[in-house]
């Protein structure tokens, strides 16, 4: 009997050990897909400055720096930021150097068209002209966003995004950039983070333009915002003079099973894919009209009476077809199966591991976040955004040394390695972000970058993450 027991013993020893040696034979012979795209990205409003320079118009952010200073982390403004606007031939170099392949960037809207409709500004298409040859002679690809939050103030006093004009105003301002840029980039993103848009800038007062709304009136500008999506795609789609690579850059709202078990899965692709609060913070209020033509029932129920009216050549115009979904994502809350089996949050322990944005740090959610949402919408799947903030400084070695973001970063893209092992179609991911910079209400008190930017010299130094990062491009992951 002792003797069975031994062997029993070992048996159950060698199943662990095999399972265990199994895990660490298929990880070190994961890797990404041979063409997985390594990037970093960036936003006018948050590093180029020169805000009044060549003909620019004034943007929201722009306005309330001025006249709600107390609403920014010590009045600070983003006049200057990173000086991107100057000194862009020196941070491509530098990208160059850390062999980054592609740039997400975005253009100004009121560089662009300073009152958000009318005239054209050439000088300010020509920066945006010679930013993307500056990328395409150092082999970088040129990603760019169309609307990453800086809206012209003029269309603001025209009601912004409750006004049912603006979708018109953004197609005209896609066109204007399309017919200048679209010759040498392929790659294009409509909105950056429309929950945002809304959520933060309109219902939660939060940012620029720091209201709270009723809901109604969110839920309308909301719609609005899709429909500008609509119209974008649609010029892109068509008037492009290089076929365009399409997509979008929500929120990726990431919910996360407690364990492998199905009912914890299942549990948690429920909650990812549902609308249960009056709010903006959720994945399906967006994106099921963006991909699948439809809003999703449990929003409008929920919405009731404050839902937006709308009729099917609109849904029509806002579900025009894209060719990859983007997501940004930082964090997740974890969901387990209640006794009943429907889903419930998982407490937090004591002592969670933050970011400097109080941001847990949920590594998987690059595993389920990505996999749910390509099960969901059927679209291969771009990590638009995923980085940290940090508490950076330059130390007395002239270097920054920023162990928790190679950390935080490598646990990252080991769960993305992991879902594209198990099948999910990634095609690139984005480092949030290139520089520190100027992150909106909270100025410059957070740095998320790769690069050290001391604000009183402009002087970028590369943090130990960012020739971290570049070892991993060479790598292409495989030396995590």
């Amino acid at each position: 009997m002792i003797v069975l027991r031994v062997f029993a013993g070992a048996d159950k020893f060698l199943q662990i050990f095999i399972a265990s040696f199994s895990a660490v034979l298929r990880s070190a012979f994961m890797s990404f897909p041979v063409d997985f795209l390594w990037g970093v990205a960036t936003a006018s409003m948050q590093v180029e400055g020169a805000i009044g320079e060549d003909g620019r118009g004034v943007s929201i952010w722009d306005h309330f720096t001025r006249w709600m200073p107390e609403s920014f982390y010590e009045g600070n403004n983003a006049d200057v930021a990173c000086d991107h606007y100057h000194r862009y031939r020196d941070d491509v170099e530098l990208m160059r150097q850390l062999s980054i392949k592609a740039y997400r960037f975005s253009i100004s809207w009121p560089r662009v068209i300073p009152s958000g409709s009318g005239e054209v500004n050439k000088k300010g298409l020509d920066f945006y002209d010679r930013l993307v040859d500056a990328l395409l002679a150092a082999n970088i690809a040129p990603w760019v966003t169309l609307y990453h939050w800086d809206l012209p103030l003029e269309l603001y006093y025209r009601g912004g995004w409750l006004n049912p004009d603006i979708p018109k105003y953004f197609e005209d301002y896609t066109r204007a950039v399309v017919a200048r840029l679209s010759d040498r980039v392929v790659n294009w993103m409509t909105l950056n983070e429309p929950q945002c848009i809304v959520g933060l800038g309109l219902h939660q007062g939060e940012h620029a333009p720091f209201l709270k709304l009723p809901l109604r009136d969110c839920l309308r500008a909301a719609h609005h915002t899709l429909l500008a999506h609509g119209r974008a795609v649609k010029v892109l789609r068509t008037e492009a003079k290089m076929k365009a690579n399409v997509g979008w850059a929500p929120v990726g709202v990431v919910f996360i099973p407690a364990s492998d078990s199905p009912a914890d899965i299942e549990a948690a692709r429920k909650v990812m894919f549902s609308v249960n609060e009056r709010n903006f913070w959720n994945n399906t209020w967006f994106s099921d009209p963006v991909v699948l033509g439809r809003y999703p029932e449990d929003g409008l129920k929920l919405f009731g009476a404050a839902s937006p009216e709308y009729n099917a050549e609109e849904m029509a115009l806002i579900s025009q077809p894209m060719d990859f979904y983007g997501a940004n994502i930082y964090s997740a809350q974890i969901i387990r199966a209640g006794k009943d089996g429907s889903p419930e949050k998982v407490p937090s322990p004591v002592g969670p591991a933050l970011t400097m944005y109080h941001w847990k740090m949920t590594p998987p959610c690059l595993y389920w976040g990505p996999r749910f949402l390509f099960e969901r919408y059927k679209l291969p799947v771009v990590i638009t955004e995923n980085g940290l903030a940090g508490c950076d400084w330059v130390a007395r070695d002239g270097k920054v040394h920023d162990a928790h973001r190679i950390d935080y970063t490598a646990r990252h893209l080991m769960e993305l390695r992991r879902a594209c092992a198990d099948g999910v179609k990634v095609l690139g991911y984005f480092h949030w972000s290139f520089m520190d910079n100027f992150e909106w209400a909270q100025g410059y008190k957070l740095r998320f970058g790769l690069v050290h930017v001391d604000y009183a010299t402009l002087k970028r130094t590369p943090k130990d993450s960012a020739y971290w990062y570049r070892d991993v491009i060479l790598a292409n992951g495989k030396n995590l």
